[in-house]
C-alpha cells in the first residue's frame, strides 16, 4: 500500500458536480481500474482485435457479486471501441415489445448493457437468442390463424450483460456470449487501498496510509463499500471541522456499527445467537432467523456468504455452526 498520503489532484470534486458522486468516483480508463487483471488482459485482447477488424465485439457476459465493477467494465468497453453504450436492466424489461424498442434503435457497433439481466422472462430471452447469434429481431404481428412474423434486420452490436446471480440465466443464454463469461474475484487489501487513495484524491481530502488501511480492512473487499465508507468518513470529517485523522474514522465506523472484520450489526447478531443462544450449534437456518428477527432469504444470501469467507460460519448437513474465530472476534469486542 501507498506511504505517502492522499492529496486532492487537480481534478477534483466540485459543488456542480458533486450530484453524479458515484459516476465520478467510477474509473474512466483502464489504468485507473485497480484489480481484475486476467479480466482486463482478456477484454483488451477481444476489444482490440475487433476495434482494428472494424467489426462488433462479442457477446460479453459479467458475473460476480455486486460492487465488485461489473458497470465499470462496461463502460470502458464501449470507451475502448469509441461507441455509444444504451443501458437497461432485466426488470426494465417487461414485454417483447420493449426489447425490440431498444434493439432497433441501436446504431452499428454500440454497446447494449443490461444489468441484472437473470431476471429477464423466458419469452423476452427467446428474442433475445436470433438477435445475439443471427442479428436479427424476429417479431409476430397478429393473433390467432392470422398471426405472421416478421424479421427485421439489427445493426451490428455487442451486448454486455452483467449478472449477480448467473444460475437463474438459462443454459442457451449462457452459450450465445461467444466473447467471454467472466467472473469477477473480491479485491485484495492493497487494490481496495488503491483504490481509496484515488477515491480520495477525487473527494479532495488527505488520507493517511493508516487511515486507508482502517477503511480498506473493513469493505469486506468491495470496492463500492469501500467507497461509501470513505465518503461517511468525509461527511463526519466536514462536520467537525477537521481533518480525516484516525480518531474521526473510529468514531465514524462506531456510528456505523461497522467492527474490524467489516461486520455490520446483523452480522453480528447471527453470530451471537448461533453461540449465547444455541451453543455455537449446529442451528437451523429458521431457527436463526426466529431468534435474529431476521427473513430467511436475508441471512441466507446475504450475510451468512460474508461470514463463511472469513471463517466464522460453517454450514452443515445439520445445521449453522460458529467457529473457533468467531468465539475469539466476539470476545474480543
Amino acid at each position: 500500500m501507498d506511504s505517502k498520503p492522499t492529496t486532492s489532484p487537480a481534478k477534483s470534486i466540485t459543488r456542480d458536480d458533486s450530484g453524479s458522486l458515484d459516476r465520478t468516483l467510477r474509473p474512466e480508463t483502464w489504468e485507473e481500474y485497480v484489480g481484475q487483471t486476467k479480466i482486463k488482459e482478456n477484454l483488451r485482447i477481444l476489444l482490440t482485435a475487433a476495434r482494428e477488424r472494424g467489426h462488433a465485439a462479442e457477446h460479453v457476459l459479467l458475473y460476480g457479486p455486486p460492487g465488485l465493477g461489473k458497470t465499470t467494465l462496461a463502460h470502458l468497453i464501449a470507451k475502448t471501441l469509441g461507441t455509444n453504450m444504451r443501458t437497461t436492466s432485466g426488470p426494465a424489461i417487461e414485454r417483447v415489445g420493449d426489447l425490440a424498442a431498444i434493439l432497433t434503435n441501436l446504431s452499428p457497433g454500440d454497446v447494449l448493457f443490461i444489468d441484472e439481466i437473470h431476471r429477464l422472462s423466458k419469452s423476452i430471452e427467446e428474442v433475445l437468442y436470433p438477435a445475439m447469434e443471427s442479428g436479427v429481431l424476429d417479431i409476430i404481428i397478429g393473433k390467432g390463424p392470422s398471426a405472421r412474423t416478421v424479421q427485421l434486420d439489427l445493426p451490428p452490436f455487442t451486448l454486455v450483460a452483467a449478472t449477480t446471480r448467473i444460475s437463474l440465466l438459462s443454459a442457451p443464454l449462457r452459450s450465445r456470449f461467444s466473447g467471454g463469461t467472466f467472473r469477477l474475484e473480491f479485491y485484495a487489501e492493497n487494490e481496495i487501498g488503491q483504490i481509496l487513495s484515488r477515491s480520495a484524491g477525487l473527494l479532495g481530502i488527505t488520507a493517511s496510509p493508516d487511515v486507508v488501511r482502517n477503511i480498506a480492512t473493513r469493505c469486506r473487499a468491495t470496492p463500492r463499500t469501500a467507497n461509501y465508507l470513505l465518503k461517511r468518513c468525509r461527511d463526519m470529517a466536514q462536520l467537525e471541522g477537521g481533518d480525516l485523522s484516525s480518531d474521526i474514522v473510529a468514531r465514524t465506523f462506531a456510528l456505523l456499527e461497522v467492527d474490524t472484520l467489516g461486520l455490520g450489526a446483523p452480522d453480528r447478531a447471527v453470530l451471537d445467537a448461533i453461540i449465547n443462544k444455541f451453543g455455537g450449534g449446529p442451528v437451523g437456518l429458521n431457527t436463526i432467523a426466529a431468534a435474529t428477527g431476521e427473513e430467511q432469504s436475508t441471512i441466507e444470501d446475504v450475510i451468512e456468504p460474508y461470514l463463511i469467507r472469513q471463517g466464522l460460519l460453517e454450514r452443515t448437513p445439520r445445521g449453522r455452526i460458529a467457529s473457533a474465530t468467531a468465539y475469539s472476534h466476539l470476545g474480543s469486542m
